[in-house]
């Protein structure tokens, strides 16, 4: 694994959300390697092949057509091969009900989706220098949630 950068995959069906995403990685001074999904269709057909090079953290956005983000969570979970993948859930969705599968399925934090840049970027910054090792080993329900 290269570790001359962090490796980042967003799925997101909303163009404008991974454009935002992308401009926010940017920005920050972080060496970040970005890619992004339409789908999760297409995220599990990348992931899946072969010679593919898995992501450090992986955000999913939950609500996509063809494939959910809780579809591809529950298959990534499933897969031991991407057990060291860190899983984001980037959502508008700020329902209990979603915090709460999401974190039963497996995911490693959850973040409400920022309407400003600014905190995007403040966000992606703490998700990405997150030490997620030790953030994995301690999880909790207090600490899923990611509070701007």
């Amino acid at each position: 694994m290269n570790t001359d950068y962090i490796h980042i995959i967003l799925a997101d069906d909303d163009e404008d959300d991974r454009l935002f995403f992308t401009d926010a990685f940017d920005e920050l001074k972080i060496n970040t390697k970005v890619q992004t999904y339409n789908d999760g269709v297409e995220l599990m057909d990348y992931l899946n092949a072969p010679d593919s090079v898995l992501p450090q953290v992986l955000f999913l956005d939950l609500n996509m057509p063809r494939k959910s983000g809780m579809e591809c969570l529950e298959e990534i979970k499933a897969d031991t091969r991407f057990k060291d993948i860190a899983i984001a859930i980037y959502s508008t969705s700020a329902s209990e009900e979603d915090i709460e599968n999401t974190f039963v399925q497996g995911a490693n934090i959850y973040i409400k989706k920022p309407s400003d840049f600014k905190k995007l970027k403040k966000a992606l910054s703490q998700v990405v220098t997150i030490n997620w090792q030790y953030h994995t080993n301690g999880l909790n329900k207090d600490n899923f949630l990611l509070r701007l």
